[in-house]
């Protein structure tokens, strides 16, 4: 179930407003669940063998299978228990529709809902606050059908009425789109690769070794090849999430209006600009600030520059 907690990141898309603490946890976490879930269900099927032929060669067709069944399985798992893993680990406060208990909260089910409905959602979100002082929000759940959006306590003080909707429209608009099903196949689709990769070159690393220490080396390889391969194929999944992340920007202007989206957005780079010439705030935002981002470190983001968001919405 390691593996289950990070890749449970996966599937949970937030709105990019502070690119600090939530961003640097979300992509420690990506990384290093991919790779541990990875690892885990490959040395279960490792200690069951099937894909090296009697003869000592690779059996190509059997591998894929294996590298598929390896790969998606896990990727699966992680969807199914997105909503329950991003509840215990951002600390989310589920709001009950028929008793909120402010005027915050009732702005926030009424916002999810209205927008839900307009997006053509049979399925009402759960919906719910998480306590901190960033500026943020996110969705994530298995399917429309059972889906969470959430907002930060920072957000509701920080963003007025409007830009809070364009948040929320966003939100849902990541929702309605299946972004978390869709980002969950490319993951299942780039773990097989990975497995079917790493498995290759650990078995011809095993042949330039003696025959007692070619296990060794091959099982060695596998882990370190896994590895590498794991965060060369998370560059796939990083640009693909930046890439939906103009479509949800353009799913919540239809939604909430192209000015509130807009205002949102506007909002999100003035409260980054902010907090990134606020002393106490460095620490917060230096891991991956929305402004001023290196184009190394945009590899490695899962979402684009602000700016080029709004230029787009424009």
């Amino acid at each position: 179930m390691v593996k289950t907690l990070v890749q449970s990141y996966n599937s949970l898309y937030n709105i990019g407003i502070e690119r600090g603490v939530t961003m640097g946890k979300r992509i420690f976490y990506f990384l290093i669940t991919n790779i541990l879930v990875l690892l885990t269900i490959s040395i279960v099927f490792n200690l069951v063998g099937g894909y090296i032929m009697p003869g000592g060669g690779l059996d190509l067709i059997a591998l894929l299978i294996i590298s598929a069944a390896i790969g998606f399985s896990g990727s699966f798992i992680s969807l199914a228990m997105s909503r329950m893993i991003a509840k215990r680990v951002m600390g989310v406060r589920v709001i009950d529709p028929n008793n909120p208990q402010s005027q915050n909260e009732e702005m926030v089910v009424e916002m999810v809902y209205r927008l839900s409905r307009a997006a053509g959602l049979t399925h009402m979100p759960e919906v719910g606050i998480y306590h901190s002082p960033e500026v943020n929000a996110f969705a994530t759940g298995p399917s429309k059908k059972r889906s969470l959006v959430a907002v930060s306590e920072g957000l509701l003080q920080e963003m007025d009425r409007d830009a809070i909707e364009g948040v929320i429209a966003h939100e849902v608009a990541h929702v309605a789109n299946g972004d978390m099903v869709t980002m969950t196949l490319l993951q299942g689709v780039v773990n097989t690769f990975v497995v079917f990769l790493s498995r290759i070159v650990a078995y011809i690393a095993s042949t330039f070794v003696r025959e007692e220490m070619a296990p060794i080396v091959h099982f060695i390889a596998i882990i370190v090849f896994q590895l590498l391969f794991s965060i060369l194929g998370s560059l796939v999944v990083f640009a693909y999430s930046r890439h939906r992340e103009f479509h949800a920007d353009r799913g919540g202007a239809d939604l909430a209006g192209r000015d509130k989206m807009r205002h949102a957005l506007e909002s999100l780079r003035a409260y980054s600009e902010r907090a990134s010439i606020n002393p106490e705030g460095e620490t917060a935002i230096a891991t991956m600030k929305i402004n001023g981002v290196k184009k190394a470190s945009m590899l490695f983001s899962t979402h684009p520059d602000i700016n080029e968001r709004i230029r787009r919405l424009s």
